[in-house]
């Protein structure tokens, strides 16, 4: 799971010197073992989500790879998880709580446990990637152990304040919840990818629009791949 500052580098297009500069002053998040740094996959990609850099999907190639089960769409993804809309709350806490209790989880598992967990991944550094978005998330899915990957939509009654970079409160919530880290990594990458088109940014602007986003998000898949 432990990136060199040179892999990095590569995963974003750049140079080693580069991404020291930033672990030195952007909070790029590392961990320093014998004077060399080493970031964490998850860690490097929600990091370069939340500023819009592009990442090299080969990066996201993991351990856990020859796992049986097949990737989710994200699409797949979001109609398992839902678009809810007009969801109330007017603090980060109060809006986490609802979004739990949206999040149809199994019975064994503690809500308390899972507001608690995105809590404390939001205490480590803002969620919010920009324009009123948000994608709070589990930083280790292995602590939920769900059986099948999900993407929440949910758009906020009134805007609140996630302590967003560009100074914007978040309206418009992704929660990803998903079994394993390569599933994680794979949902969070499709979807900071859709988020870079237009076509799913203008849908989000008209919330409560369910068939319309997940009819954006179906063509940016399909397009995946394709020449322009």
């Amino acid at each position: 799971m432990q990136l060199t500052a040179a892999d990095a580098g590569t995963a974003l297009h750049t140079d080693e010197r580069t991404v020291l500069r930033w672990i030195r002053n952007d909070h790029l998040p590392a961990e320093q073992i014998r004077g060399n740094y080493y970031i964490n996959r998850v860690d490097l990609l929600e990091w370069a989500t939340e500023r819009g850099h592009k990442l090299d999907p080969a990066i996201f190639e993991l351990a856990d790879s020859d796992d049986p089960r097949p990737l989710p769409l994200l699409s797949q993804a979001l109609e398992a998880g839902g678009i809810h809309c007009n969801v109330a709350g007017d603090d980060l806490h109060t809006v986490l709580q609802r979004v739990v209790e949206l999040l149809d989880l199994p019975e064994e598992l503690d809500p308390d446990f899972v507001l608690q967990v995105l809590l404390a991944r939001e205490a480590m550094g803002t969620t919010a990637v920009g324009d009123g978005i948000a994608i709070p998330h589990v930083r280790n899915p292995l602590l939920l152990r769900l059986p099948m990957p999900k993407v929440s939509l949910c758009f906020l009654a009134q805007p609140v304040d996630f302590g967003a970079l560009d100074g914007k409160p978040v309206q418009t919530l992704f929660t990803i919840t998903s079994p394993t880290v390569r599933i994680h990594l794979h949902l969070l990458s499709k979807l900071a990818y859709a988020l870079r088109d237009d076509r799913l940014r203008q849908a989000l602007k008209s919330p409560c629009r369910p068939e319309a986003i997940l009819s954006a998000i179906r063509a940016i898949e399909a397009a995946i791949g394709k020449s322009p």
